[in-house]
């Protein structure tokens, strides 16, 4: 079994890393997929609008597809539709087609998104441990690698398909091959005539809100970093072209470094206490980016962002799997719409106060929302006596799903 778990973890990783890869590639390339279709500016925001909302309809899909399906099988056949999607936005010429490759992104971003969160939460529950956080360092590592590879591309001037092809052509057989030793719950031991994970168990969603707030908080940051730290750089701090572009790496960098840690944080001091100094990191970046005299301050005040923002949506995927261990993957594909939610808040709340106040001040209102998170640490500790149905303790046949919790 140590065995089966082991590579299980492995292969998630890798199936993690490879999906910061490919949204990295086409976050990255925007101004090029512009250029390439022809998409007005006013058109733009559509287009990008589309792929979250069409990520949280596949996530919604995805928690009613666990009832029959397992996770590791959507998550299987989900990350070649990615990889090929993104391929097709390479490849195409007309409108009508890059609207149907960024449909088929954003649904199967959706269903990946999900099914690997719920891979990661049962594996957690299989090891006893924190390793959520590993996982989301992988995501982190493949979005720098992935930003890099945009940028040789940008750099060679290399036609989109030329750029995406190759990637493609090495990760999309790579995932497959990863996929056979996927592990479900209950270390893979479930026989397949058993009712899948995620049934013996009633969600109640006002348990699950405060963790859902928690989610979009963390995404409106996360969403204005990517969106906004050139801009500010160069516009508000009087940064250079080329250094306004550095933030954004610091960021992944910094928050691959936190995730890389942040396991061992867990263990010795609890999810709640690393959720908490998280979330006092991040306010103390927003609030060094928002009075910084200069681009260099403005620097640490992103680097402190990633160090804090890191830690809190593994956290808060695997303190949803804590709180419904019998339906935990119904829990996490609920949970998971709020990334999309906070993606879609975030950039337009920052642009309109910027436009209407000024950046600075705008940056103070992520800064407030993060400090949220404080009033609802608590939510991050195991609740031993919220059961569905109103039981003090799981069913019997919820055991076997992996209720022994961290």
């Amino acid at each position: 079994m140590t065995d089966v778990l082991r590579r299980g973890r492995g292969s998630l990783a890798f199936g993690f890393l490879v999906q910061g890869v490919a949204f990295a590639l086409l976050v990255t390339r925007i101004p090029a997929i512009q250029d390439r279709y022809g998409v007005s500016d006013a058109l733009l925001p559509a287009f990008l609008a589309a792929v979250p909302i069409l990520a949280g309809v596949g996530s919604v899909t995805t928690e009613r597809l666990v009832k029959r399906v397992r996770p590791s099988r959507l998550l299987r056949w989900s990350q070649p539709v990615v990889l090929l999607a993104l391929l097709g936005v390479g490849a195409g010429e007309r409108m009508v087609e890059l609207g149907v490759a960024l449909a088929a992104f954003g649904l199967a971003v959706g269903v990946l998104d999900a099914s690997m969160n719920m891979l990661g939460v049962s594996l957690q529950r299989s090891y006893g441990r924190s390793i959520m956080l590993s996982f989301h360092a992988a995501y982190s590592l493949g979005g720098i690698v992935g930003a890099s590879l945009a940028w040789v591309g940008a750099h060679w001037h290399l036609a989109l398909w030329v750029s995406y092809l190759p990637v493609v052509l090495v990760l999309l057989p790579a995932v497959l091959v990863g996929s056979r030793w996927y592990v479900d719950d209950g270390g893979g031991a479930a026989d397949e005539a058993e009712k899948p994970a995620g049934e013996g168990q009633v969600l109640v969603f006002k348990w699950l809100l405060p963790l859902c707030l928690v989610m979009t908080v963390a995404y409106i940051g996360d969403s204005t970093v990517s969106n906004w730290s050139a801009k500010y750089l160069q516009d508000v701090l009087g940064s250079s072209e080329q250094m306004a572009t550095v933030p954004y790496n610091v960021y992944m960098v910094t928050t691959l470094l936190g995730r890389a840690i942040g396991d061992l944080g867990v263990r010795r001091f609890g999810a709640a206490a690393v959720v908490r100094g998280g979330a006092l990191v991040a306010a103390g970046g927003f609030a060094v980016v928002a009075g910084a005299p200069g681009a260099w301050v403005g620097m640490l005040g992103f680097t402190l962002l990633g160090l804090g923002l890191c830690v809190l949506v593994p956290q808060t995927f695997a303190a949803a799997g804590r709180l419904f261990p019998g339906a935990s993957d119904a829990a996490v594909a609920r949970l998971n719409v709020f990334n999309y939610v906070g993606f879609l808040i975030g950039s337009p709340l920052v642009g309109a106060l910027g436009d209407l106040w000024s950046y600075r001040g705008a940056m103070l209102v992520p800064m407030v929302l993060v400090l949220v998170t404080l009033v609802y640490a608590r939510s991050f500790e195991a609740q031993p006596d919220r059961y569905g149905g109103g039981h003090e303790r799981p069913r019997t046949a919820d055991v076997g799903r992996g209720s022994n919790g961290l």
